[in-house]
């Protein structure tokens, strides 16, 4: 079982140009694609989280399941679903605007006990960054990684939500130790600072950087570097493609038996590069359509 610990949440997708362009309604939040990808992977998936009890928190809830991922520890509340409006760039990069005030996800609590059979738990993006959650879900993240489970971290940097970018990137020094495999994009690479010698030398077994359209690179604690390019595709937006590659790095080291510090260490040059090969095909598969619609595993083969 691999639980995806964050937010969920219902991005406003412009169907147009301009910025009154009509929106439509889609489930996102970084955790919550995650966990979809995830279960259309095949992957057993769980996620926690704290959700709504709105309209847009019974679809959110809806999507996993249809997604075959378990939502009995999912959290609820009266409080309103948080919205994040997309703009999306003419080459199809998204950046996002969040209504955050007062909603669901901001109250998340650490739960009594991760689900039976726990392999790895995922973190990351807006649920680290907002208060009083955020600290609860740093707290499981440090219990999690404490009892020997494989952590994930991709802190899916929004800077806007980011009141105090110094203490932001001290916390997240922090996190290190109790993360086994950490992913980023190039793009929070630069604005967190520090690179990827000096975040394994804090904690981490592997660092993964992705670089949009040109592909992938791991580094891993023995100083190997491992880069695929990525796959070519007409690219409708890229929401939801950093997502899709947590999900396929999870699920193919899930396939591999590698959840462990010992289990990256022992991948080699052939692991990693066909690792990453299907994550870069599992996130060109998102970005050739329309919002966070990660693969399925008939989509792509073997992982």
């Amino acid at each position: 079982m691999i639980v995806v610990a964050g937010e969920a949440l219902i991005d406003l997708v412009p169907q147009g140009a301009g910025a009154l362009a009509d929106l439509k309604p889609a489930l996102g939040g970084g955790p919550y694609n995650t966990a979809v990808a995830l279960g259309r992977l095949g992957s057993p998936a769980a996620f926690c989280s704290r959700t709504s009890r709105d309209a847009f928190g019974e679809a959110l809830l809806d999507g996993l399941r249809r997604a075959g991922v378990d939502v009995s520890g999912v959290q609820r509340g009266g409080e309103p679903t948080t919205l994040a409006v997309a703009t999306v760039g003419a080459d199809g990069s998204a950046a996002y605007s969040f209504y955050v005030d007062g909603t669901a996800d901001r109250l998340f609590s650490v739960p009594a006990a991760l689900p039976a059979g726990t392999r790895a738990v995922s973190f990351g993006t807006c649920s680290l960054v907002l208060e009083p959650g955020a600290s609860a879900y740093e707290e499981l993240m440090r219990t999690a990684a404490g009892a020997g489970v494989f952590t994930a971290l991709d802190p899916n940097i929004r800077a806007g939500l980011i009141p105090d970018a110094d203490a932001y990137r001290a916390r997240f020094r922090g996190w290190l130790p109790s993360v086994t495999l950490l992913k980023l994009s190039e793009e929070d690479a630069r604005w967190l600072g520090g690179s990827p010698r000096e975040w394994l030398a804090a904690g981490p077994s592997a660092v993964v950087v992705t670089h949009g359209g040109d592909g992938l690179t791991a580094h891993t604690r023995d100083g190997a570097v491992h880069t695929v390019p990525g796959e070519k595709v007409a690219v409708v937006d890229t929401i939801g493609a950093g997502d899709t590659v947590n999900a396929a790095l999870l699920h193919g080291l899930a396939a591999r038996d590698a959840l462990s510090p010992e289990g990256l260490a022992g991948l080699g040059a052939a692991g990693w590069t066909a690792l990453l090969r299907f994550a870069a095909r599992a996130a060109a598969v998102t970005c050739s359509r329309a919002g966070a619609e990660p693969p399925y595993a008939s989509e792509l083969g073997e992982a």
